[in-house]
């Protein structure tokens, strides 16, 4: 076991973790639809955490707009049992591989960025529904 340190790190973390997603019966096929390119994937999500927690400026990206994509493509039929099964997954990976503050940090970070995509994502819901139908 030991402290998460480097981007190094951090890159071996989300590849265990993502080699989990990726055959987890429930989530998996949520991912492996929509992801075409796991390497760029992969490193994307790399520089998303490394920024998270050593405060470098290397994620560009929008994570609501993803993932209310994700959630429109599959007719907004996910719900927050797929939420907590990543999260498990991440805490899960985390315990089996390393230790200290910095994963303690992940972990609090990963809960709470769950939390507010799984609501955004209602919140867009809710938008698309008040969206008036064109008549032609």
């Amino acid at each position: 076991m030991k402290e998460i340190e480097s981007r190094t790190d951090v890159k071996f973390l989300v590849h265990q973790f993502y080699a989990k997603i990726r055959t987890d019966e429930e989530i998996g096929f949520y991912f492996n639809t929509m992801i075409k390119d796991w390497d760029a994937h992969l490193e994307k999500l790399t520089d998303f955490w490394e920024t998270n927690l050593f405060a470098v400026k290397k994620y560009k990206g929008n994570p609501h707009a993803v993932h209310n994509e994700v959630d429109s493509h599959f007719e907004e039929k996910i719900s927050a049992n797929e939420f907590g099964i990543w999260l498990n997954h991440w805490f899960q990976t985390l315990d089996e591989h390393f230790e200290g503050e910095n994963a303690a940090i992940l972990k609090r970070r990963a809960r709470k960025m769950g939390s507010f995509l799984y609501l955004n994502m209602f919140k867009n819901r809710l938008k698309e529904s008040d969206t008036p139908v064109k008549k032609n």
